[in-house]
């Protein structure tokens, strides 16, 4: 027989005992302890059981560490011992050196003094490589980042105002839309490319934004209307006070996955840009330089094709897992998650 609680009625220690017991009950039907959880952490958690995710991180992480710690960066010197500019003797016709099936031949793992090998004049294309992958990488950030910061503000300022400022904004956009971006890049890419890799990617981005201005104006729009924000008005909240820190960390997740989907677009487009000649400049080199550069030898020597084209899939498809990933993280249908 159970023991009365001090202080209790009969009739609360029943209930209280029909309340644990239904808990218990509940709990050891599902196999399973119910833990509440922040967004953050449901986010977090969702990501990470995301494999094509954390495949996509690996392999852009691993990417970045070579490209950045091979031949160094600025004053910073790499542990690759040849450089992208200076061109020695061409060994074999410049064929690669680099072995990585031993079965094959016989003669086991091994790197060579040229894993890429060699361009015309004698050049390590391993290092070329990767100053190119050091290029496109910062391009694409930059453009990704800049696009972003571009879209979400006049996304932002469109849905909240609405009015006046919205037709203009919108009109704006959507002339912007009407003209392919790559024209666009093209044409600016033209002026503005000899400033450097840094004023290409400003001005990439500035065509770029489209996109999430239109969806962060349809987020702004749905949130501007909600009981919170309704609120913060009553309470006297200025409109930046508003945007900023009431309906904007509601809406990014939406800017975040768009942010990493817009830097695996600029890869794509700095390659076509620079494939067609209006991206970076000689003497300074990037992924798709070096495929416009090296084309005509695609048959007699098609490895100066195949080592920047890999680097550019490689890059492209792990930043669009990592976006996969985000996407389903945010989505707040996503139930997949519970313990």
């Amino acid at each position: 027989m159970s023991q009365q609680l001090p202080g209790t009625s009969p009739e609360q220690q029943e209930d209280a005992s029909e309340r644990k017991a239904s808990e218990d009950g509940a709990a050891g039907s599902h196999g399973m302890n119910i833990t509440a959880r922040s967004q953050g952490e449901l986010v977090r958690r969702r990501f990470f059981r995301h494999r094509g995710a954390l495949g996509g991180m690996v392999a852009l992480a691993f990417v970045l560490l070579l490209a950045f710690t091979s031949i160094g960066y600025g004053p910073i010197p790499g542990w690759w011992g040849k450089s992208y500019l200076v061109p020695s003797s061409v060994i074999e016709s410049g064929r690669p050196t680099l072995d990585l099936i031993p079965w094959f031949d016989g003669d086991g793992l091994s790197v060579g003094a040229n894993p890429f090998g060699q361009d015309n004049i004698g050049k390590d294309y391993f290092a070329l490589t990767m100053r190119g992958a050091q290029r496109s990488l910062i391009i694409a950030f930059v453009v990704g980042f800049s696009s972003t910061a571009v879209g979400t503000v006049i996304g932002a300022v469109a849905g909240y105002f609405r009015g006046g400022i919205e037709s203009v904004l919108m009109r704006f956009t959507d002339v912007m839309i009407t003209i392919p971006v790559l024209v666009i890049a093209a044409v600016l890419g033209k002026r503005f490319g000899g400033g450097g890799i840094i004023v290409l990617a400003l001005v990439l981005g500035l065509v770029t934004w489209t996109g999430l201005a239109r969806l962060v104006r349809g987020e702004f729009l749905s949130l501007r209307e909600k009981e919170f924000v309704e609120a913060a008005r009553a309470m006297g909240a200025s409109s930046g006070r508003i945007i900023f820190r009431h309906i904007l960390p509601n809406v990014l997740g939406v800017i975040i996955v768009s942010a990493t989907l817009a830097i695996a677009s600029a890869i794509l487009l700095e390659t076509a840009l620079s494939y067609l000649g209006f991206g970076v400049k000689a003497p300074d080199t990037s992924l798709g330089a070096l495929i416009s550069e090296y084309q005509s030898a695609f048959l007699t020597r098609p490895w100066l094709f195949w080592w920047p084209g890999l680097f550019i899939v490689t890059i492209a498809l792990a930043v669009n897992f990592i976006g996969d990933g985000l996407r389903d993280a945010y989505d707040p249908r996503q139930t997949r998650v519970r313990a």
